[in-house]
């Protein structure tokens, strides 16, 4: 297998999909900005909100600065669909700003994947909703979610 490989590889079904948008979350929980880079291709094409970027330098910078400003992030993905080589996912995370500030942000993604299932696309689709600290749903530690958390739909959202 290649040493640049990320399993589950496509073609996607169901299982493999479901772990697939698992380790995603995993890896954006990380906040590691070069880390998450890696499940990207080299050239990876991304519209994230309003910002076009292409390539793993870029994407390391969007998640530098994303995570500078959305502090104590928290991040819970659940697949929507999946077909041979692309999945598309809604999420929901939880931050705070500089000044205390929280907000619950909610969006979804399409994702298409190459043969090392590597992402080569992604298009995400994201809203920021205030909410204050009581409001919060998503208390687990920083950094991975915990098995026994629940979902998204687990938890209304």
């Amino acid at each position: 297998m290649n040493p640049e490989s990320r399993p589950p590889l496509p073609p996607f079904d169901h299982t493999s999909a479901t772990l697939k948008v698992r380790l995603a979350e995993d890896g954006w929980n990380s906040r590691d900005p070069s880390r998450v880079s890696l499940a990207y291709t080299g050239d990876s094409r991304w519209r994230n909100r309003a910002e076009f970027i292409n390539g793993r330098p870029d994407i390391i910078g969007l998640l530098t600065r994303k995570w500078t400003r959305e502090i104590e992030y928290r991040l819970i993905k659940e697949l929507w669909s999946c077909t041979s080589n692309r999945i598309a996912v809604r999420f929901a995370y939880e931050w705070r700003d500089d000044a205390g500030n929280w907000f619950r942000s909610y969006g979804n993604e399409n994702w298409e994947f190459d043969q090392l299932g590597l992402m080569a696309v992604r298009h995400a689709s994201i809203n920021d909703l205030p909410i204050k600290e009581s409001e919060r749903k998503f208390h687990w530690p920083q950094g991975r979610r915990p098995d026994d958390h629940p979902g998204l739909s687990e938890l209304g959202l």
